[in-house]
């Protein structure tokens, strides 16, 4: 399993709080552009028991890392300098037969190392090749344009980061401006805002090579600045509208407040007016009694 976008998952993210990248390879270029923009570059991988890689080159002539946490793999390495068929193993395949990780290291292999012994050829000249286990707690350093392949001997579960730092930008700029366009232009105006030095290196990359980049990096600069106009307008208006709407809401709660209070007050003196009358009533009453009681009197 190679699972790059587990960091996109809310459960699963909790795995980048748990590492840290090493310090040796803290430079991280392609991280000057935006998450979505840069390509595929780390990844969390967990391997059963004769599983592996096959032979490759890592893209965009980026370098890596690799950190075992468990388990044992075991590695191959090739130099720049040997030829892609050799380090395949091209003509040593027979019919039938595979390249898989298991296959690789158990048979093709011992082949090309033995035909390297004896071979008169110019492709085995300058041929070298590294094998070497790693275990769990162990970190692997993939330099750019190394052939490679892993073979995991027992089950593992490991992290591995590719990335691009200032000694193999020379490298990774001529990919990525070809297979990387849009993102080249962009990482190109960030480049000239934090690493001027290395903009400028481009520059006489693309003069040299006579390359022409097919976004022109001043056309993008200003459309990126359109765009984020347009966004901070965008959340400026959307703030103003919040606040209409939370002051229309506080206004009406103090209407329906004073509402509320007025109301109280009419019924407090509909309670009263009843008390008044009855008593204005009581009075009335008494008085009618006692008229009434002397004018019994004065005709007795």
């Amino acid at each position: 399993i190679f699972d790059s976008n587990f960091d996109d998952d809310r459960k699963a993210k909790i795995l980048l709080d748990r590492y840290s990248v090493p310090s040796y390879f803290s430079d991280d270029l392609f991280g000057l552009v935006s998450e979505s923009r840069r390509p595929p570059y780390r990844w969390f991988l967990v391997g059963p028991k004769r599983s592996g890689t096959t032979l490759h080159i890592d893209p965009l002539a980026t370098s890596a890392w690799n950190t075992l946490l468990v388990g044992q793999k075991r590695w191959v390495l090739f130099p720049p300098q040997v030829p892609k068929q050799v380090a395949k193993g091209k003509y040593l395949i027979r019919d039938g037969e595979d390249d898989e990780a298991v296959h690789y290291f158990m048979t093709i292999l011992p082949r090309i190392k033995n035909r390297a012994k004896y071979s008169k050829s110019s492709d085995y000249h300058n041929f070298a090749c590294y094998e070497f286990t790693q275990n769990a707690g162990e970190t692997v350093f993939i330099p750019n344009g190394w052939w490679h392949a892993v073979l995991n001997l027992s089950d593992t579960v490991g992290v591995t980061q590719n990335f691009c730092s200032p000694r193999n930008f020379t490298q990774v700029w001529r990919q990525t401006r070809k297979g990387r366009k849009l993102m080249a232009a962009k990482w190109y105006n960030q480049l000239c805002l934090q690493y001027p030095l290395l903009a400028q290196h481009a520059r006489e990359l693309n003069t040299a090579d006579r390359f022409v980049m097919r976004y022109d990096p001043n056309v993008i600069r200003r459309q990126d600045e359109v765009r984020r106009l347009q966004k901070e307008r965008c959340k400026k208006d959307e703030e103003h509208r919040r606040s209409i709407i939370i002051s229309a809401a506080s206004s009406s709660s103090k209407k329906n407040k004073g509402k509320n209070e007025q109301q109280q007050q009419q019924r407090g003196s509909s309670i009263v007016s009843p008390t008044t009358t009855t008593t204005t009533a009581a009075s009335s009453s008494s008085n009618n009694s006692s008229s009434s009681t002397n004018s019994d009197l004065m005709m007795r």
